[in-house]
């Protein structure tokens, strides 16, 4: 569709570009325009934020591949905001990563990622992250770039091998996945710079940085790393969360919308909510 591809366009720009940005957490279609209207280049869904947006619950893979996506549409419908998403393991094998693609791809997302954590987190696993075998996340990176109908999109191999086993093992993921052929890589849980320098050498690819150690909070410095995005985690959702308990609880307690501090101006609220755009359509269609 011609409007994915301007946004993914804009996505690859920033890949391509020499800067370091971090792209906004969104998780609704509100949030989404507030945080274009903000400024930020570009936006990220994360199945975290995602499951409790849509179930609930935490981020414990419950969300189903179509309630993710649903997500996402509605995202990409609301706001020209370039979007990546966290699509987890591909919820599946090399069979359903290509699935998943296929799905993103229709909802509109500018980039994806697929990591190689061996999720669900199996029985016996008392809460320990692991790595899936390097071959089969070979496989579901060869499978995700074969599914891809749109080439302007981007697909992310993500590893959390530094965190998990050590920079080496993380520089031989990122080698495998670069060799796969990726379009950029993301790391998740480097703890300091040596780390990224290793790891960073096997590779030519853009990468994304997440959960990063706090040597790595310096865009400068991670530009010439060829880091393009750092992400910053997802206070948004939970700001929100803390203000609507706050919120209810002051209504609960006798206290009067008038007295409630923090509540939106009526501009704000009507950028969240495109105003503008629904009252051009009123009257154009509806005004006789």
């Amino acid at each position: 569709m011609a409007r994915w591809t301007d946004r993914r366009q804009r996505f690859r720009s920033v890949l391509t570009g020499e800067s370091c940005v971090s792209p906004a957490s969104v998780y609704d279609p509100m949030t989404a325009r507030l945080a274009r209207d903000i400024g930020y280049e570009i936006g990220i869904l994360a199945g975290s934020t995602a499951s409790m947006t849509v179930l609930g619950a935490p981020d414990h893979i419950v969300l189903t591949l179509t309630e993710f996506a649903d997500q996402a549409a509605r995202i990409g419908r609301a706001s020209d905001l370039p979007l990546l998403v966290d699509a987890d393991h591909g919820y599946g094998n090399a069979l359903n990563v290509m699935r998943t693609v296929e799905e993103l791809e229709a909802a509109g997302v500018s980039a994806l990622s697929i990591e190689d954590t061996d999720l669900p987190a199996p029985f016996g696993s008392e809460g320990k992250a692991r790595l899936i075998p390097l071959e089969e996340g070979v496989g579901k990176m060869r499978a995700a770039m074969a599914a891809k109908p749109d080439p302007d999109l981007v697909v992310c191999g993500r590893t959390s091998a530094a965190q998990i086993a050590g920079a080496d093992e993380c520089r031989r993921r990122v080698a495998a996945y670069t060799e796969a052929g990726v379009d950029a890589i993301f790391l998740v849980g480097v703890p300091d710079k040596d780390c990224l320098d290793i790891v960073s050498g096997a590779t030519d690819l853009p990468i994304v940085l997440g959960g990063a150690g706090p040597e790595l909070k310096n865009p400068e410095y991670l530009a010439s790393r060829n880091v393009r995005v750092l992400l910053t985690g997802h206070q948004p959702i939970a700001a929100a969360m803390n203000a609507a308990y706050e919120t209810l609880l002051a209504l609960r307690n006798g206290g009067k919308a008038s007295d409630l501090p923090g509540l939106p101006s009526k501009d704000r609220i009507a950028v969240a909510l495109d105003e503008d755009r629904y009252a051009g359509h009123i009257c154009d269609f509806l005004n006789g």
